[in-house]
């Protein structure tokens, strides 16, 4: 259990449980110069256009690891999501610590959350992230068994704090930014503080000058 818990921000026990933190190498269909910027938390009302604007100025991709629940709330902005060139995974139906779940109501959970995406958008996902980055034995297995691929990260900006700046935010990505690499950060504040997702719109554009002085375009989790 311990070894689940540690996985998001210990890569030797994201290796040993199988969790992918990187988008695949080169030599297994990876770009060599790319990575992928990843959304958790939304649909969000304010949130999630505000970042849809700022990544359609840079003509920048992300994916966004979506709420079921939320995606009920905001169907067409989960729609709005697809139209605008970017993708969409699971993130879960509720957002709850998975330690706290029983395995039944860790896969009513996911098939919950996939449905509610499929109704709202005809779209079917591949990959999850469950909340807090944290899996359970059951829920890596669940997971599994319902076909989806996990997928933590190797770059965030702890963006959901309520004392954090967006200049912050960007330095933490900066640090921990590889070609590869999959980066963080929340476009809603459901779960986090409040007004987080302000702090996130404004780091973004940080984030993208510093993945085009690299010259690291951006990529879809599909």
């Amino acid at each position: 259990m311990i070894r689940h818990a540690l996985a998001p921000v210990v890569p030797a026990a994201a290796r040993a449980l199988g969790i992918p933190r990187t988008l695949p190498a080169p030599d297994a269909g990876g770009e060599p110069s790319a990575v992928a910027i990843t959304f958790d938390d939304g649909p969000h009302p304010e949130g999630t256009p505000a970042i849809l604007e700022i990544l359609a100025a840079a003509g920048a991709s992300a994916t966004f690891f979506v709420i079921g629940e939320q995606v009920q709330r905001r169907p067409q902005l989960a729609r709005r999501i697809l139209a605008e060139g970017h993708a969409l995974a699971l993130h879960g139906h509720r957002h709850r610590l998975q330690l706290r779940l029983t395995g039944a109501q860790l896969a009513s959970d996911l098939q919950r959350g996939a449905a509610a995406i499929e109704a709202a958008t005809g779209t079917a996902v591949r990959h999850h992230r469950p909340p807090y980055g944290i899996y359970s034995a059951g829920g890596l297995r669940a997971a599994r068994e319902q076909g989806l691929q996990p997928l933590l990260w190797s770059s965030w900006g702890k963006d959901w704090r309520k004392l954090t700046t967006p200049e912050r935010i960007a330095a933490r990505v900066r640090r921990a930014l590889t070609p590869g690499g999959v980066i963080l950060l929340h476009d809603a504040d459901f779960y986090s503080a409040r007004r987080s997702h302000e702090r996130t719109a404004q780091a973004l554009p940080l984030i993208l000058a510093e993945l085009k002085s690299r010259e690291l375009a951006t990529v879809l989790v599909i």
